[in-house]
């Protein structure tokens, strides 16, 4: 099976200004992705204190909520960030920088939307069963979070520009 790693032409076909169009339209599908979870983690746990069962609550699981708040509250702020500093910088026509920062800005959302995502489990499973069944679910959680978010992207690319110095 052929390797198809781009969706237009080689370097030598794309020029810079493709190159930089190309990868903001694919950065902004990316956020566009990411940001209905973000979005509906968010409202759920603005409505969790609100439950009867809260007040049951161990202080480690309010303190595990409230990690899980601000780092969800972090990942919408990362994740439409973005799309303000476009707005205010789209006149400047320096794209490479917006395309820089706000690649920097989605993966600090997508690390937070992470710890998030992670503090749920952890919150939920430490609610519903003991403390050994919430850490060892939180550990296999993070693990895959890391492996399919970071891990993979990463052995590739530090992988793929090995194998183009050799």
């Amino acid at each position: 099976m052929a390797d198809i790693s781009r969706t237009s032409g080689t370097d030598n076909e794309e020029s810079e200004s493709e190159r930089l169009n190309r990868e903001l339209d694919q950065l902004l599908g990316e956020l566009r992705v990411a940001m209905p979870g973000v979005q509906v983690l968010f409202a759920f746990l603005l409505a969790v204190p609100f439950q009867q069962r809260f007040a049951q609550a161990t202080n480690f699981q309010k303190d595990v909520y409230f990690v899980t708040l601000l780092a969800s509250a972090a990942a919408s702020a990362l994740f439409v960030a973005p799309t303000a500093y476009h707005r205010i910088m789209a006149r400047d026509r320096d794209k490479p920088k917006l395309v820089s920062i706000s690649t920097k800005l989605a993966l600090a959302g997508l690390a937070c939307l992470a710890v998030a995502m992670n503090a749920a489990v952890l919150l939920v499973t430490d609610f519903i069963f003991n403390r050994t069944t919430a850490v060892v679910t939180v550990i296999a959680t993070s693990t895959l979070f890391v492996a399919l978010w970071f891990v993979l992207g990463l052995t590739r690319k530090f992988g793929k520009s090995r194998s183009n110095t050799t």
